[in-house]
């Protein structure tokens, strides 16, 4: 397929099309069914697991682990764009861990508390698969939309996978729903292996499209292996010029520490902290947040574009972690379902705003250059870092007092640092 120009419609909806293929990773896997289906294998009255010799709670142990693969993308990913650079093919890459993520969540199928190691491995893979193939896919936002694209673009990556995800997760609650008894686990186990396959299945269409770069026939060295974290030094030299790149850059690690773990979070905290009538009630009041969420979020994420063009995307960052700070401090006392669905509501509006402004407001920022690889890559390794201590936090939080509602208060002082680092960007710089 010859190369399309950048700012081509084409290929724009083509990388768009990429979240409409992953998205239902964080959706049924991180957020929906996979944590249902994870609580559901622990006694309600005693959620804990001895592993390696410690007592661990189970919402404890899967933030330990979530945190601990967030590490890995953190380290790993430099290495890989160092490599992507040189070869000009960062298309390659994202494709490797597309299937990773793919084949580690059809490999959920067979998890169970007999053999969680085993489990537990699959589901950090699908995470690393999920988190690094988004390394290079956001890193080719700058090279396919000009900057007068790229809020909208984003924006409407955020929505489809929204859509697309909501649309799967309807399919497996269908499923879920029209069985009883041990059998509802079963159709869990069959909607993890179905997005594995819609994964890789829809993912072609944005291969198809997206450019490869030019390609250095060279063999890779030692030298070349380790470009990536010599980027990321450059990049950071660079910051020091470009000061409200570097101000945004420290802000939106605080934010976004907030923000992906409360996402990656919310459904434990649901089916711990809610009182539900009972199993049945729980597992259909849980996945119907979710599709709320969801579905909201797509108006959000538009709403947000909308208001970034009349307002900037400083100012309306602000307002959103603002709104963050409101929503962690009214979740410790939330405790009905109807409680519940409130909250899931008020989440949806601006969950989807936040990151996709906070992509675009990024792309923005950057100066001149046809590196975007390494200032994504700089990026990128902030976010992991940012969750891998947000995760940490929340984990042994909920591990030390036994209840999660400590952990979302606390992640609230993040966002309220978030906002007064953002006061610090000057307004006129966006």
């Amino acid at each position: 397929m010859a190369n399309l120009n950048k700012g081509d419609k084409k290929l724009l909806n083509a990388w768009a099309f990429y979240d409409w293929a992953n998205s239902v990773y964080s959706l049924v896997i991180a957020s929906a069914v996979f944590p249902i289906f994870y609580n559901s294998l622990f006694d309600k009255n005693n959620p804990y697991i001895v592993l390696w010799g410690y007592s661990l709670k189970n919402s404890a142990l899967i933030s330990f682990v979530t945190s601990a693969a967030f590490l890995c993308v953190a380290l790993f990913s430099p290495l890989l764009s160092g490599i992507a650079d040189y070869i000009g093919n960062k298309k390659i890459f994202m494709r490797f861990f597309n299937f990773i993520g793919a084949f580690s969540c059809i490999g959920l199928y067979f998890f169970d508390l007999n053999s969680i190691g085993l489990g537990l491995t699959l589901y950090f893979f699908g995470l690393i698969g999920f988190w690094g193939s988004l390394v290079f896919y956001n890193s080719y936002l700058p090279d396919i939309a000009f900057p007068e694209q790229q809020d909208k673009i984003s924006a409407k990556g955020y929505s489809l996978g929204y859509i697309g995800s909501v649309i799967l997760l309807v399919i497996n609650l269908a499923m879920i729903m029209s069985v009883e008894g041990a059998e509802k686990i079963e159709m869990m186990r069959y909607s993890f292996a179905m997005v594995g396959i819609w994964w890789i299945v829809f993912s072609q269409y944005t291969y198809f499209y997206l450019p490869k770069g030019n390609s250095n026939k060279q063999k890779v060295n030692f030298k070349v292996v380790f470009n990536g974290f010599k980027e990321l030094k450059k990049v950071w030299k660079m910051l020091e010029s470009e000061i409200p790149l570097k101000r945004y850059l420290v802000s939106f690690f605080v934010f976004s520490m907030a923000v992906q773990t409360v996402m990656l979070v919310a459904t434990y905290f649901g089916a711990q902290e809610i009182q539900w009538k009972d199993a049945e009630e729980s597992q259909t009041g849980l996945i119907t947040c979710i599709l709320l969420i969801q579905l909201i979020a797509v108006a959000g994420a538009f709403l947000t574009s909308k208001a970034s063009a009349k307002f900037g995307n400083i100012n309306v960052l602000i307002f959103l972690n603002a709104f963050w700070l409101l929503l962690c401090f009214f979740a410790y006392f939330i405790k009905t379902p109807n409680d519940f669905y409130i909250m899931a509501s008020l989440v949806g509006l601006v969950m989807g705003g936040i990151q996709s402004l906070g992509r675009s407001t990024y792309s923005k920022f950057l100066p001149k250059t046809e590196d975007t690889t390494s200032f994504f890559s700089f990026y990128d390794v902030s976010e992991k870092i940012g969750i891998v201590i947000g995760m940490m936090v929340y984990g042994l939080i909920d591990q030390i007092t036994g209840s999660p509602r400590f952990a979302i208060v606390f992640l609230g002082v993040f966002f309220f640092t978030a906002i007064l680092l953002l006061i610090r960007i000057p307004k006129k710089a966006l």
